[in-house]
């Protein structure tokens, strides 16, 4: 069969266009559809996350032609420091403190603001003769044919592909369409985003203050400036998303402290919802999902977007691979390395954050022991250390090539 491209990706965020663009350099045919026109994808005011890149991460952004654009608007994190505490009282005085030390290939991360990632991926793909994209379109059918995969728009049009790949959020209908199923913890917290400037230099530092209702997550940015993620209560979430900003920094003052001096904010708040969801499978008869089609985690330790752009990298290995010795990439057989590879990593990840926000967010006395026990051996013994800087960077286990040096 004539097939209309080799695959097809459901959703043009940012694991989409990344997974479209180290398929292409690849020498695959891909076609990207979104429901949303490109120019909104692209506005700066689209989504105002930023994110922590790990080094692995970086790795693959530089591996697929991006990190030229993306460079200078990223912040290098050189030293993490976590600790424990209460709004208003401080840290506990335990601290867990990684240092770029610990490694030997440079920063533990970067931080990018969506307002640089998203365009830049967007142009990418815009520009790449590999890659179509179907924006404002719809998938309103899909169904296995012998050889092939055929995708249903609302528009009536079919696109035939040897391969489907959900990259279409955590409500996927690629996933939904195929059958498979997920399951669903609703952490009852959101996460308040916002980025803040400030009188005194972060010098590279990113903070993660554990606080009962939820992290608080300092993190830096170029200049003056940092990327916070708060996390409270849904209700009181709520109360502080509808405070004027003077309210607000007031509200945040307490939980922030005054390290970094006076506050002001430089741009829009926004607020997420808190889930855990995990596929079941990561794969289906000519599916695989990516991102958070096939995992949404809490993003205590910032590996959400990490985990996604690992499965890219995973999966652009497997499928280039698997051509190479002439294999259908929509077989069973490079599927099941896809999801050997990816599902059992994702899901102890997925436990892990879990775990860990459960350790945290709660003013046990016994657990609050507990854990200050554990973030001051972190920091004192090196060999724990290193390993912890090094899951931080993204630099352990089974690396892709496009995240290995």
């Amino acid at each position: 069969m004539a097939l209309d491209t080799d695959i097809a990706i459901t959703g043009g965020g940012l694991n989409g266009p990344a997974l479209a663009l180290a398929l292409a350099q690849d020498g695959f045919r891909v076609t990207i559809i979104d429901k949303l026109a490109a120019h909104t994808r692209a506005d700066a005011g689209f989504d105002g996350r930023c994110y922590a890149l790990a080094a692995a991460s970086c790795r693959l952004l530089t591996g697929i032609g991006l990190w030229p654009k993306l460079g200078p608007h990223a912040q290098p994190i050189e030293e993490v420091k976590v600790c424990d505490g209460r709004a208003g009282e401080g840290p506990s005085g335990y601290w867990l403190h990684l240092q770029r030390g610990s490694l030997d290939e440079g920063p533990m991360g970067h931080m990018i603001e969506d307002r640089h990632l998203r365009p830049a991926l967007l142009a990418a793909v815009t520009h790449h003769p590999a890659i179509t994209q179907l924006s404002e379109q719809t998938v309103t059918g899909q169904e296995v044919l012998p050889g092939s995969a055929r995708l249903t728009l609302a528009s009536g049009e079919t696109l035939t592909a040897s391969l489907i790949v959900g990259a279409d959020g955590r409500q996927s209908g690629t996933a939904e369409r195929a059958g498979i199923t997920r399951s669903n913890k609703d952490y009852g917290q959101t996460a308040v985003t916002c980025a803040v400037a400030h009188t005194l230099p972060h010098n590279a530092i990113a903070h993660q203050f554990f606080m009962p209702p939820g992290p608080l997550a300092i993190l830096p940015l170029t200049g003056n400036r940092s990327s916070v993620v708060w996390t409270e209560t849904h209700a009181r979430a709520a109360e502080i998303m509808q405070l004027d900003d003077s309210g607000f920094l007031t509200a945040l003052r307490p939980a922030f402290g005054d390290f970094l001096g006076a506050l002001s904010l430089t741009g829009q708040r926004f607020a997420y919802p808190l889930t855990l969801t995990l596929a079941k499978s990561f794969t289906a008869p000519r599916v695989a999902l990516t991102g958070d089609a096939a995992h949404g985690m809490h993003p205590i330790a910032g590996q959400g977007l990490n985990a996604g752009l690992r499965d890219v990298a995973a999966l652009a290995d497997v499928l280039g691979a698997a051509r190479r010795r002439g294999e259908d990439i929509g077989a069973p057989g490079p599927l099941a390395r896809y999801r050997s590879w990816r599902q059992f990593d994702t899901a102890s990840l997925a436990m892990a954050t879990d775990g860990f926000n459960g350790l945290f967010s709660n003013d046990n006395v016994v657990l609050r022991g507990i854990r200050n026990l554990g973030l001051g051996a972190g920091s004192s013994l090196p060999a724990i250390s290193r390993r912890l800087a090094r899951e931080a960077a993204g630099l352990t286990g089974d690396l892709p090539k496009l995240m290995q040096a």
